[in-house]
């Protein structure tokens, strides 16, 4: 799809991958409807695009939030692409997550995302071709220790992705999946930058993550890994984990070292 072309829906705009996205994809002459929790940045986004963007402050977690961004989508004019990028990490041993926390958690990255999709699937089987474009992670694919909701959460994003890809296959609307790697952005806390440092894992800027995700909206491209050698380790990971467990298996002190730092 042409960037020119597209008249998209983009949660999670307030965050530091939905700010960049929001930028390359207004330079490419896109029209968005933002939608976000904080109204802040979805306005200091829009004084810079006033001709492109329209905002809505919403919680999609939420059953009025998700019926506020769809009749704001309906005021809009229509939708040709969707993109789910609405999301929260936390970083701890499982065992010291709390009840609320878990939920909260699967209730965002999940439960919203499939029910929001849920609510603008109407709108968007009425244009001519559509775009799905669901923002998952590297851990969606490779379950790593200090993770575990996260990661729990995200492959449950790449299945529905999967599912829904092959329930639409049949129509002009196309799913697409886009996973980043860790990411300089606020929702990692201080010792996730700080475990990452010591691993030596590299980051992108969020900056790098929304040209690919605009490469992908360009090129419609199914499904999309960022990063190397993240890409080898979930190819190696669906092929042969012992190797993946045994590799972090020496990485585990460190990690639990981190994830128990709560400073």
């Amino acid at each position: 799809m042409q960037l020119s072309d597209c008249r998209g829906l983009l949660t999670g705009a307030g965050g530091g991958i939905g700010q960049a996205l929001v930028v390359r994809l207004c330079e490419g002459g896109a029209r968005l409807l933002l939608v976000g929790r904080h109204l802040e940045p979805l306005q200091r986004l829009r004084q810079r695009y006033p001709a492109q963007l329209e905002i809505v402050q919403a919680d999609i977690a939420e059953a009025a939030g998700r019926q506020a961004v769809l009749a704001a989508a309906r005021r809009f004019g229509g939708l040709n692409t969707l993109v789910n990028a609405a999301g929260n990490n936390r970083f701890s041993l499982l065992e010291d997550h709390d009840e609320e926390g878990i939920a909260e958690l699967i209730g965002l990255n999940v439960t919203a995302t499939l029910q929001l999709t849920h609510c603008l699937l109407p709108l968007l089987r009425q244009q001519t071709r559509a775009l799905v474009v669901n923002v998952g992670s590297t851990f969606g694919s490779l379950g790593y220790p200090g993770f575990t909701a996260y990661c729990a959460s995200k492959f449950a994003v790449r299945g529905f992705s999967e599912a829904l890809r092959r329930e639409l296959a049949d129509t002009q609307i196309k799913v697409l999946y886009v996973a980043p790697r860790a990411t300089h952005t606020g929702m990692n806390a201080d010792n996730v930058v700080a475990m990452n440092d010591a691993l030596k894992v590299a980051m992108d800027d969020p900056q790098t993550v929304a040209a690919a995700l605009a490469e992908a909206i360009l090129r419609e491209r199914e499904e999309l890994y960022l990063g190397w050698p993240e890409k080898l380790f979930v190819r190696l990971n669906s092929l042969l984990p012992r190797v993946v467990d045994q590799a972090l298996r020496k990485q585990l002190p460190v990690i639990q070292r981190f994830a128990r730092d709560k400073s």
